[in-house]
């Protein structure tokens, strides 16, 4: 039996983590939001805003921000919003202080550079006993902390554990769409912030509308690719959790991934457009675990090759276009 969700930590307070501590303690939970920054911590308990990632947004005063990661392990269940490639440590130091049948709700979305494993992976081999969910889809933080309408997947093989996480964060403007698919909730979280540098450097580049409107289908069909080899299922890639999403970070420069690949399609350099955030573009780091994990499964994914041969290995921008154009025509689904 899963019990009445009311008390929430969230482990991490970025713009997302923040969003999401603002959207469930409007919902009339009781929120804790641990911030690596002691500088984020004083402004949410003080000033009632994320000066540092969400600043235009006012708090509801009851949240709660936190330095002592031990604290927020005090909850029904636990939000785990930090960036991928740094939720595998943070998940050991959460370890000794997890109580077991804690739910975790990873809204992360990344594959691990250095294993290839799904977040869902992570958190199992880290946080014994912790039951699993995922909460992925199109949705931009500021939006989402505004009360804006919103939609999501929220992934869980429970049944009840995902009605109860429904229950706790769902509203008018805040609608969780209940999956099984864990595994393809995360695949489309993943791959869409690859594509959508892709998206950005085409709209950088000029190259127009009908070109960015091939790129989005044609890197669906490698996200679907990717999603069936892993075990996944096809419509959960058409869903919020996959098309949705992608369409989301592709067709805006509020995403973060959108915004780094306009600048490269401009010409900037990787190194200096990384230097001027503080914010964190999650494609940068997924593209090579992206291709890792597909060259494992014999997955063929040439838009991710070529994001990731800008990013990583020299390649100019201009080469990596043709080198997508001049590819042999197929039939669309082969």
């Amino acid at each position: 039996m899963t019990a009445n969700i009311q008390r929430i930590g969230v482990v991490g307070a970025g713009a997302w983590g923040t969003a999401l501590a603002a959207n469930a303690a409007q919902q009339g939970r009781r929120v804790v939001l641990w911030a690596r920054e002691a500088a984020v911590v004083a402004a949410v308990n003080e000033s009632h805003r994320n000066t540092m990632f969400l600043p235009d947004v006012a708090l509801d005063p009851g949240i709660k921000a936190i330095a002592e990661l031990a604290h927020v392990c005090d909850a029904d269940a636990v939000m785990l919003v930090a960036p991928a490639q740094f939720l595998r440590p943070l998940c050991r130091e959460l370890a000794a202080h997890w109580r077991p049948g804690t739910p975790a709700l990873i809204c992360a979305k990344g594959i691990e550079q250095h294993s290839g494993e799904l977040m869902s992976e992570v958190v199992a081999a880290e946080l014994s006993g912790a039951r699993l969910a995922v909460l992925s889809g199109p949705t931009f933080a500021a939006e989402v902390a505004k009360g804006l309408p919103a939609a999501v997947t929220l992934a869980c093989e429970e049944d009840a554990l995902g009605a109860a996480l429904v229950e706790a964060l769902g509203s008018p403007h805040f609608r969780p769409y209940l999956s099984s698919d864990v595994v393809g909730a995360q695949i489309g979280g993943a791959v869409k912030n690859v594509l959508a540098i892709a998206c950005g450097i085409v709209s950088g580049r000029r190259l127009g509308d009908n070109a960015r409107a091939a790129l989005i289908t044609r890197g669906l069909a490698e996200m679907i690719r990717l999603a069936l080899a892993k075990g996944a299922s096809r419509e959960t890639l058409m869903g919020l959790s996959g098309l949705g999403d992608l369409v989301l970070t592709c067709s805006s420069e509020q995403s973060r991934n959108m915004s780094l690949g306009l600048e490269l399609g401009r010409g900037a350099r990787l190194t200096d457009i990384l230097a001027e955030r503080r914010s964190v573009a999650e494609g940068v780091a997924s593209a090579p675990a992206v291709l890792a994990l597909a060259g494992r499964l014999g997955v063929e994914m040439p838009i991710a090759a070529a994001v990731d041969a800008i990013l990583h290995h020299d390649a100019s921008v201009d080469e990596a276009i043709a080198g997508l154009l001049s590819r042999p025509f197929k039939g669309e689904w082969d």
